[in-house]
């Protein structure tokens, strides 16, 4: 039977990352929970940093591929909106080193980090825009200007995150979103 030593270190270090974050796990508590040596672990990665670079990629590839999945049963620009900003929430707080890494403030100075994050972020405006552009296209939406509306909206989305995440459960998430969706595309002006 062959071992993938690489997905086991990498398993290991994806609990170990988000229990203790990644400035308090070591390369030597990898390798004991791998039950390898920490030479084999170098081996495979130059550093627990590279590590948990894989780590968070891994993550972020996860959440693309279930939000992308979300958008494939619906049919409306509208509905694929909602199941944008409906999956991104439920699944966002499931991936915990991903989240940290998106949001921690001490692993900034990591080049790594900065780089995963403006990929985020430019990955999420452009799918956005997307929907944005499909709604123009389809008469549902009345927008000027899509990037803006589409940068607008991520960063809404961003600056609630946290709020909801770290300090609501599920089913406050999902009526918090519903409201947010609600007021995003029936306004609050009255009519």
């Amino acid at each position: 039977m062959h071992i993938d030593k690489r997905k086991i270190i990498l398993k290991v270090s994806k609990n170990l990352f988000s229990r203790f974050g990644l400035v308090k796990t070591t390369v030597d508590e990898i390798a004991k929970l791998a039950r390898i040596g920490k030479g084999t672990v170098y081996h495979y990665f130059k550093s627990k940093e590279d590590i948990f670079a894989e780590v968070i990629q891994k993550e972020s590839n996860a959440l693309q591929e279930k939000i992308l999945q979300a958008l494939k049963f619906e049919q409306t620009p509208q509905g694929k909106l909602t199941a944008f900003v409906k999956t991104r929430f439920r699944h966002l707080k499931e991936l915990t080193n991903y989240y940290s890494a998106l949001t921690d403030d001490y692993l900034q100075h990591y080049s790594f980090i900065e780089e995963a994050r403006r990929e985020y972020l430019k990955r999420e405006i452009q799918t956005v825009k997307d929907l944005l552009n499909e709604g123009v296209e389809k008469g549902v939406f009345k927008i000027k200007d899509t990037k803006l509306a589409a940068e607008s909206i991520i960063f809404l989305l961003k600056g609630i995150e946290y709020p909801w995440t770290a300090q609501k459960d599920t089913p406050d998430i999902e009526r918090y979103t519903d409201q947010f969706l609600n007021i995003l595309f029936k306004g609050i002006e009255k009519r």
